[in-house]
């Protein structure tokens, strides 16, 4: 049995390959995490292109710095969600500081709530991401299809006592995305950065 604290093997022969510098391995990151680092980065920056920008920089970042990751802190999707979320944010005060150089009309309380905001979407993008699919099927049925617990209890053919269970808990780690420390947040991914 493989300690708990162990980092998952794929992540660490991952980290391995690209510090080896093997253009593959590259190419299976990218595969397995490209639409999370885009969705994450446009859910900040809502803005397409900034969003193709910032994740070609985590994907540049990753290539040239493989030794930056740790995996005794976590799972590398965690870290490169981490990496995604600090450079879109980057990106966000940088954009938004020189709009308000050139525009007297914002204020930097109102940079600071667009960051803020961006934040906490991105983070309840990625906890949603995350979740296990019981209960991420669960929550959209109620949120897109406007399920109640008995009628997703139908629709996954489960109990309405487990319906009432898995929309419970994954609405208590959505909730966390408010939380700076949350605990469905990886390492680093806590505030506005």
């Amino acid at each position: 049995m493989a300690k708990k604290d162990a980092p998952p093997r794929w992540d660490r022969k991952m980290q391995q390959r690209l510090a080896r510098g093997e253009a593959a391995a590259l190419g299976e990151l990218y595969d397995r995490f490209a639409s999370l680092v885009h969705c994450l980065a446009h859910r900040v920056l809502g803005d397409e292109r900034a969003a193709d920008g910032i994740t070609r920089e985590v994907f540049v970042h990753v290539w040239e710095h493989p030794e930056a990751y740790d995996p005794k802190q976590g799972p590398l999707r965690s870290w490169v969600a981490g990496l995604t979320h600090r450079l879109a944010v980057q990106r966000l005060r940088a954009t938004e500081t020189a709009a308000l150089t050139q525009d007297t009309e914002g204020s930097t309380e109102e940079l600071e709530r667009k960051v803020r905001h961006a934040s906490v979407a991105a983070r309840a993008d990625y906890i949603v991401q995350s979740m296990p699919t019981p209960l991420r099927a669960a929550l959209e049925l109620a949120y897109f299809q406007r399920r109640d617990y008995r009628q997703a209890a139908a629709d996954l053919s489960i109990t309405e006592d487990e319906a009432r269970r898995r929309l419970r808990l994954g609405l208590q780690l959505l909730s966390t995305a408010h939380d700076t420390g949350a605990p469905g947040a990886p390492p680093g991914y806590g505030g506005a950065a």
